[in-house]
């Protein structure tokens, strides 16, 4: 999920005795709002207004439009030109509440005419690739249901056999993941940044629709078989947003499970509800009809409606109810001011099952953008936590590792 992939939620549940709770306008306006739930959007609404781009001494500055996301400091990405274009914007430089206007330093252009941009998406994937973080990266192919997925193999410095694999959110690209891969380099993992279904390199599920984890985790699956075709004997999952709710299944379901050695999620969606109820609140949408959404979009006759494949069922993605079944040690990193997914059951899976989820709290980031607001902080309690993860098993039957190194790669760039 992208930080300015606003989602509307709802939904309308097929069958006569539950059409009749609700009039035919309000099931028609669950109806749409549960199919924007559910359906890939393929064009981002570039709601960002761009006033100037400004050209100074030592290269670019830009005057945008101040909102809750532009006047944040940090290290962001804006796209323009339908998303042909890619800046990485930098340090607030100056900012007028009275004119609502935010003067930025960019830092780089890596695609497109900036100077000719008047909208564009702000994004917290900041990098387009990893060789434009100093990366060398390799195009591999991952085989998945439909076809094979584009993935990106950054390997260790020193062959691995603990691989990092990296999930993306809704809305999203591979992109937002790049942010992890200096602290996965820097623990001695080779890194797979993976595609899945409907996200717009992978192939598109048979239905076109989300599954909101429940089918996705498959394609996680199948990158945990590529990695253990190419040596890797344990793996470490990496998910934003929905990307989150698709490792907690991944690690619930997949004949992998075992390898699963730790999650780190950022921004996770631990509880559907929660978040349908929080989206539906934000849009003025009755709590009745978003309860008939949720019941539409797990009935097996709402398909008909939906488009779905099959129901979705959300009762089993609500691991606050399912704390003490997580048995994966997991690091949460999630903003208390996050306008998308509300941070608060990322806190009672912490506080149910200390054991094994640690959680972390940011301020300011919004959603999944907790690294470009304070990279050495994120990176930091990702290398700490996982390196105690990681550390060699010493329990009589474990299998022997090599130990972890003990500072981050010097080749890695600042």
């Amino acid at each position: 999920m992208s930080a300015s992939a606003k989602w509307a939620v709802g939904g309308v549940i097929a069958g006569g005795a539950a059409a009749g709770l609700l009039g035919a306008g309000s099931s028609a306006l669950a109806l749409y709002f549960a199919r924007r739930v559910i359906t890939p959007v393929r064009v981002r609404d570039e709601n960002q207004e761009v006033l100037a781009v400004i050209r100074a001494a030592d290269g670019f500055q830009i005057i945008l439009a101040a909102t809750e996301d532009t006047t944040v400091e940090g290290t962001y990405g804006l796209f323009f030109d339908g998303g042909r274009g890619h800046a990485r914007i930098g340090r607030i430089l100056s900012y007028s509440p009275a004119e609502r206007t935010v003067l930025r330093e960019v830092e780089a252009v890596y695609s497109g005419d900036l100077t000719k941009a008047r909208r564009g998406y702000w994004s917290g994937a900041s990098h387009p690739d990893p060789a434009s973080i100093g990366l060398p990266a390799e195009d591999v192919e991952v085989d998945v249901e439909g076809g094979v997925a584009p993935a990106w193999l950054v390997r260790a410095a020193v062959p691995s056999d603990i691989w990092a694999i990296m999930v993306h959110g809704r809305g999203a690209s591979r992109q937002e993941c790049l942010r992890a891969l200096r602290p996965a380099r820097a623990l001695g993992m080779t890194s797979l940044v993976i595609s899945y279904r409907n996200d717009g390199l992978a192939p598109s599920a048979p239905d076109g629709r989300y599954g909101l984890g429940s089918t996705e985790w498959r394609d996680v699956e199948a990158a945990i078989s590529f990695a253990v075709a190419n040596g890797a004997r344990e793996v470490v999952l990496f998910g934003w947003s929905m990307g989150g709710a698709i490792c907690l299944q991944t690690a619930d379901l997949s004949r992998h499970h075992h390898l699963i050695r730790a999650m780190v999620l950022d921004a996770p969606v631990i509880d559907w509800v929660n978040v349908l109820a929080h989206h539906a609140q934000l849009n003025r949408i009755p709590s009745a009809v978003g309860k008939y959404g949720q019941l539409m979009m797990g009935h097996r006759l709402g398909r008909r409606l939906t488009g779905l494949a099959a129901p979705v069922d959300l009762k089993p993605m609500d691991w606050v109810s399912r704390a003490v079944e997580l048995r994966t040690p997991t690091l949460i990193l999630h903003s208390v001011d996050d306008e998308y997914v509300p941070y608060g059951p990322s806190a009672s899976i912490a506080e149910k099952n200390p054991e094994m989820v640690t959680f972390e709290s940011f301020q300011d980031a919004r959603h999944t953008k907790e690294w470009n607001v304070d990279p050495e902080r994120w990176e930091g309690l990702v290398t700490a936590w996982l390196r105690r993860q990681l550390a060699p098993r010493t329990n009589p039957g474990s299998r022997p590792r090599k130990p972890l190194p003990a500072v981050p790669d010097a080749n890695a760039p600042e």
